[in-house]
């Protein structure tokens, strides 16, 4: 029997637990882990259960009929299945580089389907790893057809999970409204504080002390989508512009690759325009 995760979530209200967890007994589940949450904000109750013990289609059907009138948001999904993934990418190679390494060596539970990229440098890095690599130069005329592309392989290819890895074009809202819940992107946490070129030049400028990166979910509204992850890195005064670059790409990479790992092990719940994880 496969290694299966319960997400959920619902209007709160008492009862909820206790049917659940009633519906995978009679089917024979095991419950390994077991996390919940109730948003004081929303008003909705969030659980994530790991089962061990049950047939996938008859867990989803029993919690199903268990649930039926709550007004649920459920999945089951096989945890040992990894996701299947398309990552964008432009020129800058760190971000891109540590998910392929971090998939390659175990670390993150995806499947790298392809590449996609609006310039052709980092296709050495593609072949190293094995991976199908694409090249199309994105202008103001060419915007659409490559968004058309992305569409088909996500179709195509069964993509659940597309990341901008380090991707420097912004999606169309098209595109972000078919990508939704399932598209995550990473920025500086300097972010809307140094907008444009050059924003760790900006923040040698300034004298910052901290510099970080945050990875969220993309959406229409430039670097404002729910957030899944963030990370930060004290800096101080001695350090150049290049050394803080070389800090806050570290945390690009990090930040992303976490995002990234949480998405694919089903531990991220949306509330609204905010985000439930559970670790």
């Amino acid at each position: 029997m496969p290694q299966l995760v319960v997400t959920l979530d619902c209007p709160d209200r008492p009862g909820i637990v206790h049917a659940i967890t009633g519906a995978i007994v009679a089917v024979g589940g095991n419950i390994t882990e077991l996390q919940q949450f109730s948003s004081p904000d929303s008003g909705r109750f969030f659980t994530r259960i790991a089962v061990e013990g049950a047939e996938a289609e008859g867990l989803e059907r029993a919690v199903r009929e268990a649930t039926d009138g709550f007004g649920a948001r459920l999945r089951v999904d096989d945890a040992e299945r990894p996701v299947r993934t398309l990552l964008l990418a432009s020129k800058a190679g760190h971000a891109l580089n540590d998910l392929l390494f971090r998939w390659q060596g175990g670390e993150l539970p995806i499947d790298v389907a392809r590449i996609m990229a609006n310039h052709d440098v980092l296709s050495p890095m593609a072949a190293f790893y094995g991976v199908p690599f694409e090249s199309h130069a994105v202008t103001p005329e060419t915007k659409a057809d490559f968004e058309a592309q992305v569409r088909r392989v996500v179709e195509e290819e069964g993509i659940e999970l597309v990341v901008l890895a380090r991707y420097m074009q912004i999606l169309s809202p098209g595109l972000c409204e078919f990508l939704a819940w399932r598209a995550i992107n990473i920025h500086h946490s300097f972010l809307p504080g140094f907008k444009g070129a050059n924003p760790y030049r900006q923040a040698h400028t300034r004298g910052v002390k901290l510099i970080g990166a945050t990875a969220h979910f993309v959406t229409s509204d430039l670097d404002e989508g729910p957030i899944i992850e963030q990370n930060v890195v004290r800096v101080d005064h001695t350090m150049s512009v290049s050394k803080l670059m070389r800090k806050g790409q570290a945390q690009e990479s990090q930040t992303l690759a976490e995002a990234v790992r949480l998405f694919a092990e089903h531990r991220v719940l949306a509330d609204d325009d905010r985000t439930v994880i559970f670790r």
